[in-house]
């Protein structure tokens, strides 16, 4: 479990493939947070096993996740967003966040608005019963408040703002229009629809 506040941001040293899985290697100098072998952490919301505890990161992705997000096409040089995995002494600043990813957003619009930045994104219609005006949801990994919310006959179009910490300390600031992120609903939204789904039959 996680809070959705990126601690650092590492960058891909190198993707591997091994027949169907990876092994994906960042490296993340100033990550000072304790670590071993078998520790969870998130890079950008996927949750994933760290295999050993030397200097850079690797994980082993598996082909259900490399399914389910992004990681396959990542390429050296890539920054990425990290956070450790919450403990009962972590100050629970964003919101819950299981590091299990729903889908993909694409960034639709970037503009200025006051000091802050206003990004929109577009998810996949099935994605709109759980984004909701001032819900949660994590993106790459960063939790973050919705806006604004549009449904189309094909997506479901939000909005939210990024301040200038958020910009400066995560990977949003090197992202522009069309570039994807990995999209995590709300928990409670998600558990929500499933009553609401058994109420119906």
């Amino acid at each position: 479990m996680f809070t959705g506040i990126v601690q650092r941001v590492g960058t891909v040293r190198s993707v591997e493939m091994t027949g169907d899985d990876l092994v994906l290697v960042i490296e993340a100098d100033d990550f000072e947070v304790p670590r071993r072998a078998g520790d969870s952490i998130a890079v950008n919301g996927v949750c994933l096993t760290l295999l050993d505890d030397d200097d850079d990161l690797r994980f082993d992705v598996s082909v259900e996740t490399l399914s389910r997000t992004l990681i396959r096409g990542y390429r050296p040089g890539l920054p990425v967003n990290l956070e450790p995995a919450l403990t009962l002494a972590t100050p629970l600043g964003g919101h819950l966040v299981s590091g299990h990813v729903d889908g993909v957003a694409t960034i639709s619009g970037r503009s200025p608005s006051e000091r802050s930045t206003v990004f929109a994104f577009s998810a996949p219609r099935e994605f709109a019963r759980f984004i909701a005006v001032k819900g949660s949801v994590a993106l790459d990994g960063i939790s973050l408040t919705v806006n604004t919310v549009r449904d189309t006959e094909r997506e479901v179009d939000f909005e939210v703002n990024i301040v200038p910490h958020t910009l400066a300390h995560t990977n949003l600031g090197t992202l522009g229009i069309g570039e994807s992120v990995h999209l995590e609903v709300d928990l409670v939204a998600r558990y929500l629809n499933r009553i609401h789904e058994q109420d119906d039959t």
